[in-house]
């Protein structure tokens, strides 16, 4: 009987799929699932790999982020996938496949959206391993981060020494950079990529669009760890990514208005590097308690992302905040009210899920999803259902859809926490 292996993924054309690996015949490319094993390549594998490395490692050298060398660390230290055999790894991204084309369905008929060219199909759906994961939102982090970073390395190119800092400083963030990825690549079960860089190994929807990813490895992690079963738990998630990839393909202006968004938070960055280096040092010392008490009010509990920002950065984020706890409660709330139609054992697994979530896994994993904001993002899940729940109970579906009319229709911070306040402002009644 083979021996189970860790979970990874690779791609290869179908005609190159060695006996015993699952072929994929999506027009796009194929993805086989393989157990790791002497002479077995752990990472996304492509005939046309050359053209990925190739963009890589130009984007290396003296730039503000090794990006080659962020990918390189973070493969490097993230932790193995759970072990399976190479039947029951070809078992889960078939059944991966299969959830995540149903869940379109499932997900229309109950929020009644619908992009407006029919269904997404030119929206991929990825099934990838943790490897894969990391590939991808490297390229994510350098399409929405460019920019900014050719800001600040203008004006460190100005700087005495800085053809030598940019050298090492670009390596020792890639590496920083790689760390932090490979604490995220174990946990992250799905992502929308909405900003996702379409490359031959990595491809994306038409026009920019984005790229539905499932990590494989990480949903048999949970689902074993919450002993739920796994049929189930596989369907309810894909429930969960299909919402997202509804909301980015039924509300065309999304995607821009959030990008939007985005680069008015980093164009009010501050380039100056001592500056940011004060500002990090301060924000850590908040983190790790160092503050006096008086200072608590005003720093305990933020992310380091919202220590570091600027007033201005400020007003942004809170919109940011208001329309990410919006698509994330919304998913939320969509994957339970599906699931009792389709997934028999929803109620066990959110119960289940939300004492996971709540758990987290130790102090040094609560100490960092303090530092990386995700604990706010927890509250965005908690507090978005809440408002989504909330006004369909008010207003109904369709009044609640109102919200993906424009971005003055997106709730503000302040209306997530007080639902009334919106349907107040847009349907022009209280609550009373």
């Amino acid at each position: 009987m083979p021996r189970p292996r860790p979970f990874t993924v690779s791609r290869r054309a179908p005609r190159e799929a060695p006996s015993g690996e699952l072929e994929d015949t999506r027009a796009e490319g194929a993805e086989t699932v393989k157990g790791r094993g002497r002479g077995t390549n752990p990472r996304l594998c492509h005939p046309a790999r050359s053209t990925y490395r190739e963009a890589m490692t130009s984007i290396g050298g003296a730039e503000m982020v090794d990006w080659k060398l962020a990918v390189a660390t973070a493969t490097r230290l993230v932790r193995p996938g759970p072990d399976v055999s190479r039947d029951e790894a070809r078992d889960v991204v078939a059944e991966l496949r299969r959830h995540a084309k149903s869940s379109e369905e499932h997900v229309r008929s109950f929020t009644r959206m619908s992009p407006p060219g029919g269904p997404a199909g030119d929206t991929p759906v990825l099934v990838v391993d943790r490897a894969g994961w990391i590939r991808a939102n490297v390229a994510g982090f350098r399409a929405v981060l460019g920019p900014l970073l050719e800001k600040m390395q203008d004006r460190r190119s100005n700087l005495p020494g800085g053809a030598v800092l940019g050298a090492v400083g670009g390596k020792v963030t890639g590496v920083e950079l790689g760390m932090l990825l490979s604490f995220l690549a174990s946990r992250v079960l799905g992502q929308y990529e909405t900003f996702a860089p379409a490359t031959r190994e990595l491809p994306g929807a038409a026009e920019g669009g984005g790229r539905l990813l499932l990590v494989a490895p990480n949903i048999v992690h949970v689902e074993r760890e919450l002993d739920v079963a796994p049929h189930d738990f596989r369907l309810w998630v894909c429930l969960h990514e299909e919402t997202h990839r509804t909301q980015f393909t039924a509300v065309p202006w999304l995607r821009d208005h959030i990008e939007g968004e985005v680069q008015t938070f980093l164009a009010e960055t501050e380039v100056d590097p001592a500056t940011l280096l004060e500002r990090l040092r301060e924000a850590l010392q908040t983190l790790a308690g160092g503050r006096p008490p008086e200072d608590e009010e005003a720093g305990g509990g933020r992310s380091i992302v919202e220590l570091v920002q600027t007033p201005a950065q400020r007003e942004v984020l809170g919109r940011l905040t208001a329309v990410m706890s919006l698509l994330e409660g919304h998913a939320d709330y969509v994957m339970d009210g599906v699931g009792p139609q389709v997934v028999p054992s929803v109620a066990e697994i959110r119960e289940k899920f939300q004492q996971r979530r709540a758990s987290g896994a130790g102090r040094l994993d609560a100490a960092l999803r303090k530092l990386l904001g995700l604990d706010a993002k927890l509250r965005q899940y908690r507090d978005g259902e809440r408002f989504v729940r909330a006004v369909v109970d008010e207003v109904g579906m369709e009044g609640f859809n109102r919200v993906w009319t424009s971005p003055n229709t997106l709730p503000t911070k302040a209306e997530i926490a007080k639902p009334g306040d919106w349907v107040a402002r847009v349907h022009g009644r209280s609550d009373g």
